[in-house]
């Protein structure tokens, strides 16, 4: 059974997912050894082996004296026969007492993919499903399991039981260790999922373990330290999204409550976005019925509103890319960028502008983007968040009358019906503007400006192609950088300092009358004294002779830091050297 288990894997009709497992496949199957199949367990399959005994109190003929007999049967009836044939004596002559035994629990689980459907009979269920397709576990009982139903498929049925199996990870506690009662750092899902407060965290320890009093001293201590406020009411959706955003297929996941109560406020984002959209959309809006139309009308759409559809093929590729092969990160991450980023801190902001305005027919569009958007990200991330994306699936109007009524059943989207509705050129102009943005952004924080100041700007190029660009954008670049007012221009305006966006362009933000010039200075120039001696006390001990001896993570920290102060250092001395020109300006 180990070298046909062997060879399934090595010919690829096995496969196991992360592929650095399969070393540890081969490693037991050529390490075998007899198997002790009994247990002495309350529950199990109970052994079908039988001792025979004589009712007269005699000798079992043709036993050895000091040895049992012992037969096997499926039935008490099958092992009485076996019985009466081999001893060559009548039924009445006879006792037989089944083995009070049960069979190994890894024995009695590799059955599992054939037993639950009836066998060894041939139903219905057994020819629709078996064999099955994937199977998901942990990968510390890749043998104890796993093994066991390759075994069993192979040997009593002829086929494996699945054609892919995907080893997870194994979860420990925030520091990397192994979650143990003695740790006191034993996470239970329910108090992630409902939250707990750290006394009621203690009273566990106090009531559910039998430890030393002064281990259950140090576990508490230990809950003190990793949850001084308890933990959080973080939800059923944000513990599953954190769990599979951890699934990088490695051996452990280090889970630090902390972070899943961050996609406790992603939970917030969604719901809240999707809330201010359906205000949005209105009680009568009704979707057009196809993906085509959407495309039919490319080109009445806005270039934010062809952007934002093309994020949602990306979207749609990124997360069929992710499954396929078994990267959940790569599918959280889209996730999480095309919800936060791309949906709630572009468009919904860039909607706002259009959906105050008195043009009917550009708000028409919009709408059926933002529904189309709604639609598509709800459905991408149902896998992970389940039970929110139901509830606000319920909300949306639906497409046409043949739509699922559940998202459970929704088909889920695939590139080759979305490519559609992707433009290239229209995702790397929107790029652009990105930039200009996030500079524009950057500057402002440089002299210090508070992000929700408005400023006067003015977008000096001498290329014709990014004039173009910006022109048509312009509208989306006033409303993410919060501006008063904003203008192309070839010209370089008076009063402004420059920020470089590239070889060709220049984002000028006028600073006269907007701050106190001298008051910036001597702000940024603290700024920057702090970043400067901050810098200083940090390259002395990074020069002490014995530095190489300090851990390789203290280190690796202190070079991040110091190329951070440095950055900063630089930005604060060319921000006072721009305002020094533009006061003689």
């Amino acid at each position: 059974m180990a070298d046909k288990a062997v060879e399934a894997v090595k010919s690829g009709e096995l496969e196991i997912i992360p592929k650095m497992h399969e070393k540890t496949w081969f490693h037991w199957m050529s390490e075998m050894r007899d198997w002790c199949i009994s247990r002495q367990l309350w529950w199990g399959h109970r052994i079908p082996a039988y001792l025979v005994t004589m009712k007269d109190g005699n000798p079992v003929p043709g036993i050895q004296e000091g040895s049992e007999c012992w037969v096997s049967g499926r039935t008490d009836e099958e092992a009485l026969q076996k019985a009466v044939k081999q001893l060559n004596v009548t039924a009445d002559m006879i006792n037989l007492s089944q083995d009070a035994d049960v069979l190994d629990t890894w024995f009695s689980s590799g059955l599992f993919p054939f037993s639950v459907f009836g066998w060894p009979n041939q139903t219905k269920d057994m020819e629709v499903f078996y064999p099955n397709t994937l199977l998901e576990t942990g990968h510390d009982i890749l043998f104890f399991w796993v093994a066991r139903m390759v075994f069993f498929g192979q040997k009593l049925l002829a086929k494996l039981p699945f054609k892919q199996v995907y080893l997870h990870a194994m979860v420990r506690d925030a520091h990397g260790r192994k979650m143990s009662k003695s740790l006191g750092n034993v996470i239970d899902p329910m108090d992630v999922i409902n939250g707990i407060t750290l006394e009621e965290l203690n009273k566990q320890l106090d009531e559910n373990t039998n430890l030393d009093p002064k281990e259950i001293a140090k576990a508490k201590e230990g809950q003190k330290c990793d949850y001084p406020q308890g933990i959080p009411e973080c939800g059923t959706d944000a513990l599953r999204f954190a769990l599979c955003a951890y699934t990088s297929q490695g051996r452990d996941i280090n889970l630090d409550v902390l972070r899943v109560n961050g996609y406790r406020n992603f939970c917030n984002k969604l719901w809240n976005a999707t809330k201010f959209a359906m205000m949005n959309l209105g009680k009568d809006f009704k979707p057009y019925v196809s993906l085509q139309t959407l495309k039919d009308k490319e080109n009445q759409f806005s270039m934010v509103d062809r952007w934002m559809l093309g994020q949602l093929v990306i979207a749609v590729r990124e997360c069929n890319a992710a499954f396929e092969e078994f990267n959940f990160p790569r599918a959280t991450t889209a996730l999480y960028n095309l919800w936060w980023y791309q949906i709630c801190d572009v468009y919904l902001e860039c909607l706002k502008p259009v959906m105050y305005s008195n043009n009917e027919d550009a708000k028409e569009l919009s709408r059926n983007v933002l529904y189309t958007a709604l639609h598509v990200g709800l459905t991408l991330i149902s896998p992970f968040m389940p039970f929110l994306s139901e509830e606000l699936f319920q909300r949306l109007p639906a497409r046409s009358s043949g739509q699922a009524l559940s998202i459970c059943v929704t088909p889920y989207p695939e590139p080759e019906e979305y490519d559609i509705l992707y433009n290239e050129d229209i995702d790397e102009q929107f790029k652009f503007a990105q930039k200009v943005i996030s500079d524009i952004r950057s500057a402002k924080a440089k002299y210090d400006i508070p992000h929700k100041t408005k400023i006067e700007l003015t977008l000096q190029s001498s290329n014709a192609e990014c004039r173009t660009t910006l022109e048509s954008l312009i509208q989306e670049i006033a409303t993410l950088s919060v501006t008063s007012s904003i203008n192309v221009s070839t010209e370089k305006p008076k009063g402004s300092v420059p920020t470089p966006i590239n070889a060709d362009t220049v984002a000028w933000m006028k600073l006269q009358g907007l701050i106190n010039l001298g008051k910036c200075q001597e702000k940024i120039q603290k700024k920057a004294d702090d970043a400067e001696e901050k810098l200083k006390a940090l390259e002395t001990e990074m020069f002490k002779p014995n530095y190489d001896k300090v851990p390789e993570e203290i280190r690796s920290r202190n070079t991040t830091k110091k190329m951070d102060l440095e950055a900063e250092l630089e930005q604060s001395k060319d921000a006072l050297k721009k305002l020094e020109a533009m006061e003689t300006d």
